[in-house]
C-alpha cells in the first residue's frame, strides 16, 4: 500500500480520525511536564514542515510524527538531556539565530489498530526525509522505550542493554528504531519531569496515593515520588538517545 506524508497543517483534520490516532497516544501524565508546556506552542510554530501525518491511499491519518531543528556538535556527552531540553534548545536557537545541523525525532504514533504494520517505521522514515530536505544532517532520537513500563525500577542504564535470544534489543521501539539503522548513543535518565499535585496524580494514575513515598503507576518507565506533606507528585521519565547518521 502506499503511503504518503504531508504537513499537519495542510487541512483541518476531521475529528474521528484524529481521536481515533491519538486514542492509544502517550499516557495522561505526560502532559504534567510544566516547562514543554511553555515550549511546545513555538515548536509548533517554528517548525511545521518537521510535524507531520501519513496519510493512507483514502488519505485519512494513519500515524502522526515530529521533529524540532538543533544545533550538536556529534558527541555524546554534549547531547541535551532528553526530550524536554530538545525542545527547549530547538526553540531558544531558532530565536537566537542559530542556524540547526540536526534532527530530532521527538515522537511518533500508529492508529491502534493499524500497529504491528510498519507503520511506525515509515513514520520515522518520513521525518529522517524531512530533516534531509532541511539539510539537516544528523538525525537523533530521545526514544521512549515503551515496554520499560513493565520495568519501572531497573535502571535505563541497565534496561538499554537488554537483548532478545535473536540479539535484537528487547523493547520494540528502540528495536524499531535499531531496524532503520539507528544506533544507541546514551541514556537519558532524566529525558521529562512531571511534577503535580497528589490529587492530579490520583487523577492521571487512578491509583490512591495515601502515603509519602515511591510509586510504580500504569504506564510508568520509572516510579512517582509521593510527598504528602507538600502535596507534591515528582515523575522523572527516562529515554535513550539513538542516533539514525
Amino acid at each position: 500500500m502506499i503511503f504518503n506524508a504531508v504537513r499537519s497543517d495542510t487541512r483541518n483534520w476531521p475529528p474521528e480520525q484524529v481521536a481515533e490516532l491519538f486514542s492509544e497516544g502517550f499516557p495522561q501524565f505526560i502532559t504534567a511536564d510544566r516547562l514543554v508546556k511553555g515550549y511546545i506552542g513555538r515548536v509548533r510554530e517554528f517548525f511545521p514542515e518537521l510535524d507531520l501525518m501519513l496519510l493512507d491511499a483514502e488519505e485519512v491519518p494513519v500515524a502522526a510524527g515530529w521533529a524540532v531543528p538543533l544545533r550538536w556538535d556529534g558527541r555524546a556527552d554534549s547531547l541535551p538531556s532528553g526530550y524536554t531540553d530538545a525542545l527547549v534548545r530547538a526553540v531558544e536557537g531558532h530565536e537566537q539565530g542559530v542556524r540547526p545541523d540536526t534532527l530530532v525525532i521527538c515522537g511518533a504514533l500508529v492508529t491502534p489498530s493499524l500497529k504491528g504494520r510498519g507503520l511506525a517505521g515509515r513514520m520515522l522514515t518520513a521525518l529522517r526525509d524531512a530533516g534531509q530536505q532541511a539539510r539537516l544532517p544528523r538525525v537523533v532520537a530521545p526514544v521512549r522505550p515503551t515496554a520499560k513500563a513493565r520495568y519501572p525500577l531497573t535502571p535505563i542504564e541497565s534496561y538499554l542493554r537488554w537483548r532478545r535470544p535473536d540479539g535484537t534489543a528487547l523493547d520494540p521501539w528502540i528495536r524499531t528504531h535499531e531496524r532503520l539503522g539507528a544506533e544507541i548513543l546514551a541514556a537519558a535518565p532524566e529525558s521529562q519531569t512531571m511534577t503535580g499535585s497528589v490529587a492530579e496524580w490520583e487523577g492521571w494514575t487512578g491509583l490512591a496515593l495515601p502515603d509519602s513515598g515511591d510509586y510504580v503507576i500504569p504506564d510508568g518507565l520509572s516510579v512517582l515520588r509521593v510527598d504528602r506533606d507538600a502535596d507534591l507528585g515528582l515523575y522523572r521519565e527516562p529515554n535513550v538517545w539513538m542516533r539514525h547518521r
